[in-house]
């Protein structure tokens, strides 16, 4: 399973998963929501994702260090302020949150397995490859760091 580790940069993964959230829209009828609320939840998603996205990519490009994932070697310091201090992957949040959105826009029972999908490979196949190449590289203060701080929300 280690063929599958930092394989996919994660934008690319979000779009197969919401191609494939679509697909699962055809199985099942969807939710009847008011318009209203229809749109209010997928409006808050979309602006969750943001909350946690964008301030990310802010703070690495502050500390100048790379936002490739798959690349994870190329890391040249510890991300630890701003948003950082709240969750260790507010990137991966933020697509998650894209994901719930579209989810919620699409409206159908079977597409809130996209988000879970996600969650789960990109911890697997994603976030604990880039948690140990943290740890080799910085060791201590990176391990200071994953202590104190979450890894999701």
């Amino acid at each position: 399973m280690q063929t599958l580790e930092n394989r996919l940069p994660p934008p690319f993964l979000t779009l197969i998963v919401a191609a494939a959230m679509w697909g699962l829209t055809f199985l099942a009828p969807p939710f009847a929501l008011g318009a209203a609320l229809h749109y209010a939840l997928v409006a808050l998603f979309l602006a969750l994702g943001g909350l946690y996205a964008f301030p990310a990519f802010i703070a690495f490009g502050r500390a100048k260090t790379t936002i490739d994932p798959v690349h994870i070697d190329r890391a040249s310091t510890i991300v630890t302020t701003g948003i950082y201090r709240f969750t260790r992957n507010p990137m991966y949040v933020g697509l998650t949150c894209l994901l719930l959105g579209w989810s919620a826009f699409l409206a159908s029972p079977w597409t809130a397995l996209g988000p879970l999908f996600f969650v789960l490979y990109i911890t697997k196949f994603q976030i604990a490859p880039e948690e140990r190449a943290m740890e080799a590289r910085f060791g201590t203060p990176y391990l200071l760091y994953k202590s104190r701080v979450r890894r999701w929300i």
